[in-house]
C-alpha cells in the first residue's frame, strides 16, 4: 500500500471548514452551557427541597445517558413534540449545551462547597446577602479552583461534538467522511484529522496543567 497525502491536501480547505463548524458548536455550547450549569448548581445547593431534587435529577440524567441518543432524541423527537424545524446546528447546541451544563453543575457545586463556610458567616455578619455573598466572595475564590476541571470538562466536550456528523452536521468528521469517499483515501483523510485533533486538545491539555501549577503554587486548590 502506498500513502498519498496530495490527494487529500488539495480538498484540506474542507477539513478547516469542518473544523471551524466544530468550533463554533463547542463555542455556544460553552456560552450557554456554563451558566446553565451555575443555576443547576445553586439549584442543586437550595433548601428548597422540590427545586434541589428537579435540579438533581436534571444533572444525572443527562450525566449518565448516551450524548448520541440525546443528539438524536432533540434532532428527531423534540421537533414531532413541539412542531418546531430543528436544524443540525441548533439540535447540536442545544444537545450539548444541557449535556456539558450537567458536568459544569457538578464542577460548580464542587467549588462553591469548597470554600469555608467562615467566608459565608462574615459576609454575613457585615450585612451582606446571599446574591451579594455569592457573587463578591464566593465565586471568585471557587472560579480559580473550577479552572483546570473547566478546561478538562471543555476538552471532553470537544472529543463529543464529534457526534453531530450523525445528523448531517458540516463539522470536521462530516468532512473527513465526505471527502474520504471523494479521494478513496480514508486512511490518509482519518490520519489527518487525527493529527488535527491531536494539536488541538494537546495545546488545551497543557494549558490545563500549566493552569493547575499555578494554582498549586498560589496555595489554591482545585476541583475535580
Amino acid at each position: 500500500m502506498e500513502w498519498n497525502f496530495l490527494a487529500v491536501l488539495r480538498d484540506f480547505d474542507l477539513l478547516m471548514l469542518g473544523l471551524l463548524n466544530t468550533l463554533k458548536v463547542t463555542g455556544l455550547a460553552l456560552l450557554f452551557g456554563v451558566p446553565l450549569g451555575l443555576v443547576l448548581a445553586l439549584s442543586r445547593l437550595s433548601t428548597f427541597r422540590v427545586l434541589s431534587g428537579v435540579a438533581g435529577f436534571i444533572v444525572e440524567f443527562f450525566r449518565t445517558t448516551p450524548p448520541l441518543v440525546q443528539l438524536f432524541w432533540f434532532f428527531f423527537a423534540l421537533p414531532i413534540l413541539v412542531d418546531v424545524r430543528m436544524t443540525p446546528l441548533i439540535a447540536a447546541v442545544v444537545t450539548f449545551s444541557i449535556q456539558s451544563s450537567a458536568f459544569f453543575a457538578e464542577i460548580f457545586r464542587g467549588g462553591i462547597l469548597s470554600i469555608d463556610k467562615g467566608q459565608w458567616e462574615g459576609a454575613k455578619a457585615i450585612g451582606m446577602t446571599y446574591g451579594q455573598s455569592l457573587r463578591r466572595i464566593i465565586l471568585p475564590q471557587a472560579v480559580k479552583r473550577m479552572i483546570p476541571a473547566f478546561m478538562e470538562r471543555s476538552i471532553e466536550l470537544l472529543k463529543t461534538t464529534t457526534l453531530v456528523s450523525t445528523v448531517a452536521y458540516t463539522d470536521l468528521m462530516f468532512q473527513a467522511n465526505e471527502l474520504a469517499q471523494k479521494t478513496f483515501r480514508p486512511l490518509e483523510v482519518y490520519t489527518i484529522v487525527a493529527l488535527i485533533y491531536f494539536v488541538l486538545i494537546f495545546v488545551f491539555s497543557q494549558a490545563s496543567i500549566w493552569a493547575e501549577h499555578r494554582l498549586a503554587k498560589s496555595g489554591e486548590g482545585t476541583v475535580r
